[in-house]
């Protein structure tokens, strides 16, 4: 029986056809792979230069410039993030956790969709409460953000990227 079913899986393998057409000439980057420096905030400008110039991927590079754009005293959510770059919430948790800039390139502005605090650094709080969570927290109020002492901030979520 073993026998019988590596042949059919044999014969179903030859029966594919490659469909897709190798393209031999380079093409330009797409915008998925380019950080917009568009909705920058002028103070971040500097940063900018850093994260284009870093060895890093075309993917992080665009999640970090997004960074640039949330304003001081504002947050916003991995999901709203992930939403504007078309990516999933947890690669853009992964990108903001390799941060190599912060907090100068602002991650910590980026909260949980609950509204919780969420991860920082890597790290995600073991009841509300770890050392790189608390450093966030200091972040976010030295911006005016409230925090309350169960780790919800009490914001409305800033969602203006372009």
């Amino acid at each position: 029986m073993a026998r019988t079913i590596q042949r059919e899986a044999a014969s179903s393998l030859k029966a594919i056809k490659p469909t897709t057409k190798v393209n031999s000439k380079p093409s330009e980057p797409s915008k998925s792979t380019t950080p917009s420096v568009k909705g920058v905030q002028p103070e971040m400008k500097s940063q900018i230069s850093r994260i284009v110039h870093s060895d890093r991927t075309a993917f992080e590079k665009r999640v970090w410039t997004a960074l640039c754009q949330i304003p001081r005293g504002e947050v916003t959510t991995y999901g709203l993030l992930s939403n504007y770059l078309g990516s999933s919430p947890r690669a853009v948790g992964n990108a903001l956790r390799r941060n190599p800039f912060a907090p100068e390139v602002p991650c910590h502005r980026v909260i949980a969709t609950s509204g919780k605090l969420g991860g920082f650094k890597g790290f995600w709080p073991k009841n509300g409460e770890g050392i790189t969570i608390t450093e966030k927290r200091r972040l976010l109020k030295s911006e005016g953000v409230v925090v309350q002492d169960d780790g919800k901030v009490v914001a409305s979520m800033w969602q203006g990227f372009v």
